[in-house]
C-alpha cells in the first residue's frame, strides 16, 4: 500500500495559489507541497523566507524514493517518503533558503484518483469496418497513378 501523502501536500494548486497561501502564514519557514505545474508528475516543496517564496523541484525515482532536485555537482539524497524528506529539511544548513519550520496544511480532504493503465482500444471486428471504395456516397477519392 503507498504511503499516505503528508497534511502539507496540497495537490494540484497553482503557483499563485500557493504564494497566497504561504504569504498568509507570514512566517519564515512556513512550507507546502503541490504538484507541479509544468512537469508532470512532479512536485514543487515552496517555502517562504523574508516574503519570498522559494520553490525547489521534488521528484520521485522509479523506485519510490524522492529528492530534491540539485544544482550541477551537488550529490542528491534520496528519502523513502515525503515525510523523511520533510524531517531532512527541518534541520538547518541542508542547502534550501530557509530550514522548514510552518507546515501550510490543507483545509480539505484531497482526492486522488488511483492510476490505472489505460486500456487498449478494441479492434474493430471485419464487419464493422466499412469497405468505404462500395460506398456511394464516401468523402474518399480514388487516385489513381499518373
Amino acid at each position: 500500500m503507498a504511503a499516505a501523502l503528508p497534511v502539507c501536500y496540497h495537490g494540484t494548486i497553482t503557483r499563485t495559489e500557493c504564494e497566497d497561501l504561504l504569504g498568509k502564514k507570514h512566517k519564515d519557514g512556513a512550507y507546502l507541497i503541490r504538484d507541479s505545474e509544468t512537469i508532470q508528475g512532479a512536485m514543487c516543496l515552496c517555502v517562504y523566507y523574508k516574503r519570498v517564496v522559494y520553490t525547489y523541484r521534488l521528484l520521485q525515482t522509479r523506485t519510490g524514493h524522492y529528492t530534491l532536485m540539485t544544482a550541477g555537482g551537488l550529490d542528491e539524497t534520496f528519502f523513502k517518503t515525503l515525510d523523511d524528506l520533510i524531517r531532512h529539511y527541518k534541520k538547518k544548513n541542508q542547502g534550501l533558503a530557509m530550514h522548514l519550520r510552518h507546515s501550510v496544511k490543507r483545509k480539505t480532504a484531497l482526492l486522488v484518483k488511483p492510476q490505472k493503465p489505460p486500456e487498449p482500444p478494441e479492434s474493430p471486428s471485419p464487419e464493422d469496418d466499412p469497405d468505404y471504395q462500395n460506398v456511394p456516397d464516401s468523402d474518399y477519392v480514388e487516385v489513381l497513378p499518373p
